[in-house]
C-alpha cells in the first residue's frame, strides 16, 4: 500500500526523537515553564523578529483555532472562507464556543475581498452577530498560498473595520517553501493579530505554536487554554520538538522536501495525462478522476476523496509528507501504467 493520504501519518523527524530519547529521563518543570519550551520561545520570537510576541504550544490544530477564537466577546463572531478548515473539518468546535463562524465564496481556497467587505457591511445592527475576526489558512485547504500582496490587502481592509486577522498555520512550513512563496516568517507576523505555526503536519509527532502579537489578545490567554485543556502537563514534549524544529532551519528543510515530493507527484499525473482540479505548489495535489479510476486505486493506494462534482467525477487529494520518499513516487508511476492504459 502506498500512502499519500495526509502529512502526519508517520511518526517524527528523526532529530526530533533523538532529542525526546536524549532528554526523557531527565526531570523538568511541568505546564511549558520547562527551560526546552522557553528555549523554544526564544528560537521562534527570533525567527519571527517579534520579541514582544508571545508563545503558546498546544497539542493539535482543532484545540489551537479553539483556543484562539475564544478570545472573541460571545457575540462576536470569525469570518472563514466557505472551505475553511473551521467550517469543514472541526466537527462545530468553534460554535459550540458560541461563537458564529460567517462563512463567505472563496477563490481557489482563499478568501475574497469583495465578498469579505459585503459580509461585513451585512452586518450593521446588533440584531445580528458583529464579525470582528478573519480567518484564513496558509496554505489553504486547497493548498494554495496568499502572497505578500494578498496579506497587505486584508490586513487594510481588516483595519479600516477593526477586524483582527487569524492565520491557521497548520501547513504553515508548506507556504513558505512553496516556490512561488514571497513571504517570510516575519511578513506573517507583521500582517496577523495573531497565528500559529504547525508541527504535527511538518515533522513533529504533535504540536502547534500559537503566537499572539496584538496586544488585545494576550490578556488571561493562559486561563482560555486551562479552561480548554490545552495545557499540557508535561509541556517539555512541546518544547523539545519546537526547539529542534527551529534549530538549523529543520521547520524548513522538512516542509521544502515535502513539497519537493508534490512536485514530482505531478508530473507523473501530467505524463498520465491526468488533470487537476486545482493549480497549487505546495504538499497537496488534487486531481480530476472518474470513480472507474479510483475503484482500480484505493486498494493499493491511500488516498482521501476531496469532492464529488457535479458531473460525477471525483476529486482526489494525494498529499506528501516529511518522509514521503521517491520510490514512493516510482511506484504510483508504475501503478497508474497499469490503471491507465
Amino acid at each position: 500500500m502506498l500512502y499519500f493520504k495526509n502529512d502526519y501519518q508517520e511518526g517524527c523527524a528523526p532529530e526530533i526523537l533523538q532529542a525526546l530519547t536524549k532528554t526523557n529521563e531527565m526531570a523538568s518543570v511541568g505546564y511549558g515553564l520547562d527551560e526546552y519550551s522557553l528555549e523554544a520561545t526564544k528560537r521562534i520570537k527570533e525567527a519571527i523578529a517579534t520579541p514582544n510576541a508571545e508563545v503558546y504550544f498546544l497539542v493539535g490544530g482543532t484545540q489551537t483555532n479553539l483556543c484562539a477564537i475564544s478570545i472573541l466577546r460571545p457575540y462576536e463572531a470569525v469570518i472563514a472562507c466557505d472551505t475553511g478548515h473551521i467550517n469543514v473539518h472541526e466537527c462545530g468546535a468553534i460554535e459550540n464556543t458560541g461563537h458564529k463562524v460567517i462563512t463567505i465564496p472563496g477563490k481557489a481556497g482563499k478568501i475574497d475581498l469583495a465578498a469579505l467587505e459585503a459580509t461585513i457591511l451585512a452586518h450593521s445592527s446588533f440584531h445580528m452577530v458583529e464579525p470582528k475576526m478573519v480567518y484564513i489558512s496558509n496554505s489553504t485547504e486547497l493548498g494554495t498560498i496568499y502572497y505578500k500582496e494578498d496579506l497587505i490587502k486584508l490586513r487594510a481592509l481588516c483595519d479600516k473595520y477593526h477586524l483582527y486577522l487569524f492565520i491557521d498555520g497548520a501547513r504553515l512550513g508548506a507556504a513558505l517553501t512553496a516556490s512561488s512563496n514571497d513571504l517570510t516568517l516575519p511578513d506573517i507576523a507583521k500582517y496577523s493579530d495573531i497565528f500559529y505555526i504547525g508541527g504535527t503536519k511538518n515533522g513533529a509527532l504533535f504540536g502547534e505554536a500559537l503566537v499572539i502579537k496584538n496586544e488585545n489578545l494576550k490578556s488571561h490567554f493562559q486561563y482560555l487554554m486551562k479552561q480548554r485543556g490545552a495545557v499540557l502537563a508535561k509541556g517539555r514534549l512541546l518544547g523539545i520538538q519546537f526547539n529542534e524544529l527551529f534549530k538549523n532551519d529543520l521547520f524548513f528543510k522538512l516542509a521544502r522536501h515535502a513539497n519537493e515530493m508534490a512536485s514530482l507527484l505531478r508530473q507523473v499525473f501530467i505524463k498520465h495525462q491526468i488533470p487537476f482540479y486545482v493549480h497549487n505548489d505546495t504538499n497537496q495535489v488534487f486531481i480530476v478522476v472518474d470513480e472507474t479510476f479510483y475503484n482500480k486505486l484505493k486498494d493499493r493506494a491511500a488516498i482521501e476523496i476531496e469532492l464529488n462534482l457535479a458531473d460525477g467525477k471525483l476529486v482526489l487529494r494525494f498529499v506528501t509528507s516529511f518522509l514521503t520518499k521517491e520510490d514512493d513516487i516510482v511506484a504510483l508511476d508504475k501503478l497508474l501504467d497499469n490503471i491507465t492504459k
